[in-house]
């Protein structure tokens, strides 16, 4: 198993996060989804544990087997590959667990996020871990502005060295030391739990999957600062409607266009 926690830092508040957080997800699941895969949303709905935790679940299938590694399609069987997503929003900490229907509990990808306002990613333990898993650790800083990207994923329009926010002033994050220096700030810290147990493929799949989730955070969270004008100033009653809409919308697109194959 491998523990890798991504430090993100954001220039907003964590309030504004939760906003841009849940609408860059929904839009980048309309770019992920198409030709027979990408993402369907099965649920979507508010929950109440036990315990009292308030918050909105969702279940999802991720259907992507073009974009598992070449060495694994090799070996699969067809539609064995379908992520199935369970995720516990009670923001500030989430809760999401990927699992594969065939490799059942060989399985598992597991995020424990908390985001906290005023933080520059300097929080050592801020998901209170144990400390054996403290020991197998490895943090890992993520600088939107500077991290680099796969040259296939670069826009000008959502590179944060190049956007300025109209609405709020923000950007383009050209200063070497933007994540020291920036207000408002506030960081995500995302533990992620890996899992692949397969004899001879477990190192060489759980150091593929950490470099893929690596690369989507970076992506993602230049996504979320460039898109600011578009998600500045909506309300979580805003982000539902358009949930409902993107839900509608990917239940037509996940049928139409042709995927591509990433043969890694």
């Amino acid at each position: 198993m491998l523990i890798k926690e991504f430090r993100v830092i954001n220039n907003c508040t964590e309030s504004e996060y939760q906003v841009a957080q849940l609408y860059a997800t929904a839009m980048s699941s309309k770019e992920q989804t198409g030709g027979g895969e990408g993402v369907e949303v099965l649920k979507n709905e508010p929950y109440e544990s036990d315990n009292g935790e308030k918050g909105q679940y969702t279940y999802k299938i991720f259907r992507l087997t073009s974009r598992v590694p070449s060495f694994v399609r090799a070996i699969a069987p067809t539609g064995s590959l379908d992520l199935y997503e369970e995720a516990w929003n009670a923001y500030p900490h989430c809760r999401t667990v990927l699992k594969n229907g065939w490799m059942k509990d060989n399985f598992s990808i597991v995020y424990e996020t908390q985001h906290v306002n005023n933080s520059r990613g300097d929080m050592e333990n801020a998901l209170n871990i144990s400390e054996a898993d403290l020991k197998k650790r490895e943090v890992v800083i993520i600088d939107v502005a500077n991290d680099k990207i796969d040259a296939k994923d670069y826009k000008a329009s959502e590179d944060p060295k190049c956007v300025h926010s109209e609405k709020t002033g923000r950007g383009p994050l050209t200063d070497p030391d933007w994540k020291e220096t920036c207000d408002p700030v506030m960081t995500c810290y995302k533990l992620v739990y890996i899992e692949f147990k397969w004899f001879g493929l477990q190192t060489k799949v759980e150091a593929f999957i950490a470099k893929a989730i690596h690369n989507l955070f970076i992506k993602f969270h230049r996504q979320l600062f460039c898109w600011m004008d578009s998600w500045y100033g909506m309300t979580l009653q805003d982000i539902r409607d358009l949930e409902t809409q993107i839900k509608k919308d990917l239940d037509v697109k996940i049928n139409e266009g042709t995927p591509v194959v990433v043969d890694k």
